[in-house]
């Protein structure tokens, strides 16, 4: 049963309500507030506070500080008015409905945020690549441009040395045609009137002379060799193979961050487990140990066993469920119901092979919750493990009896 905080302090203007809650020691992450423009609830296992306004406020401008020990509600009213109490009196029925009002209005907006925030971070992306797409295209089109540029000047060169090739070439071959008409060999006639082949000239000068002066001239007209150089490329540090542009940089690095925590848990956990064997050091050993203690009802031993697997694998939803059980069966009511909710963390998504580990993890929790006496959650876990498993009568049944005791009609028991 959850404690009622009566030490709390409020003062007022005609415009503004201020509500002063101490947290008891309780930390500030463990405090959940619902706010609605006549309802404010303060939760901080195992305190509450509640309280139904004398008046309507403006819970969009109003605002909470949670720090150094205290929560401050600086609450704007709708009407500018002094209101003759902070609280207002009302019937169980009403505070039941207006109770489940805030519940279904604080949950309808936590979705719409979520939308809201989903809506965002996609625009986001779709607008940070489009921009990239637009920047490749944009280098894509530089780069194409330069190799355009590139490939018009080297042709310009080509044309120009071939054409300045083709005008010795030419001068040499009509050289050496004028040449060999010149040195033809003609028939003479002798004295005797005998014809003899002249003689052919056993080294042609001219020739030689004209050869190398057109070696000369092409070695002149070639283009001198391109210099050699060194184009410096530096690259992205990148822990993951993939391309910086194809990669998800944000949930890359928290999975970074994830994996260096794990190695820094694993690191302080050296020291306490280097006295177990080797199957005290395997999860699903030690599993199967605390599931045979839970059924000899030991209890206590069970969750030992369950917690030393928990060090050493906190991916595990069975663990956190199953220590559960055992609390619920020790009346760790807050315990149980911590175990559950990270059970079901573990367990998102919702998916078909993961229904009957949800199912039992809300039960748990639900049950921890009523026995609590915090019938309106424990009825929401309730009301999830039906939708699981809608043809289970006693689970319906259960469901029930929790919704006539939130109403009034059936005593708790």
């Amino acid at each position: 049963m959850p404690l009622t905080v009566r030490d709390y302090t409020w003062t007022q203007s005609e415009s503004t309500v201020y509500i002063s809650v101490p947290l008891k020691g309780i930390k500030t992450t463990n405090v959940d507030v619902i706010c609605t423009d006549e309802y404010l609830k303060v939760s901080f296992p195992p305190f509450l506070f509640e309280a139904f306004l004398f008046g309507e406020i403006d819970e969009e401008k109003s605002e909470a500080k949670i720090g150094s020990g205290v929560a401050v509600f600086t609450l704007q009213k709708k009407k500018h008015e002094v209101w003759e109490k902070l609280f207002t009196t009302l019937d169980k029925d009403r505070q039941r409905q207006m109770r489940e009002q805030a519940i279904v209005k604080v949950q309808n907006k936590a979705e719409e945020k979520s939308k809201a925030k989903a809506t965002r971070i996609q625009q986001e992306k779709k607008f940070a690549l489009e921009t990239m797409m637009k920047l490749e295209k944009e280098e894509r089109e530089r780069i194409q441009k330069m190799k355009d540029e590139e490939c018009l000047r080297a042709t310009a060169e080509l044309e120009v040395w071939r054409e300045t090739q083709r005008k010795p070439a030419e001068e040499t071959q009509k050289r050496s045609s004028s040449t060999t008409r010149h040195n033809k060999p003609d028939h003479q006639k002798t004295e005797r009137g005998n014809v003899t082949p002249a003689r052919k000239p056993l080294h042609n000068t001219a020739n030689t002379a004209t050869d190398q002066k057109n070696s000369k001239q092409k070695s002149k007209d070639l283009p001198a060799p391109r210099s050699a150089g060194c184009i410096q490329i530096s690259f992205t540090p990148r822990v993951f193979p993939t391309a910086l542009r194809e990669s998800r940089v944000p949930e890359e690095e928290e999975w970074l961050m994830k994996q260096a925590e794990a190695r820094r848990a694993a690191d302080s956990q050296l020291d306490e487990l280097k006295d177990l064997t080797d199957e005290e050091r395997n999860p699903d050993w030690l599993k199967e140990k605390a599931d045979k203690f839970f059924l000899a009802r030991n209890y206590q031993a069970a969750v030992n066993a369950y917690s030393l697997a928990v060090k050493l694998n906190r991916k595990i939803p069975a663990l956190f469920s199953n220590r559960a059980a055992c609390h619920l069966k020790m009346r760790n009511l807050h315990k149980a119901v911590e175990d559950s909710s990270r059970a079901l963390e573990l367990l998102t998504p919702a998916v078909p092979a993961n229904a009957p580990a949800r199912l039992k993890a809300h039960v748990r929790r639900g049950t921890a919750f009523c026995e609590l006496e915090l019938y309106v959650e424990g009825l929401q876990d309730y009301q999830a493990a039906v939708k699981i498993h809608p043809e289970n009568a006693a689970l319906q049944a259960d469901t029930e009896k929790i919704r006539q005791i939130i109403q009034g009609s059936t005593p708790s028991s």
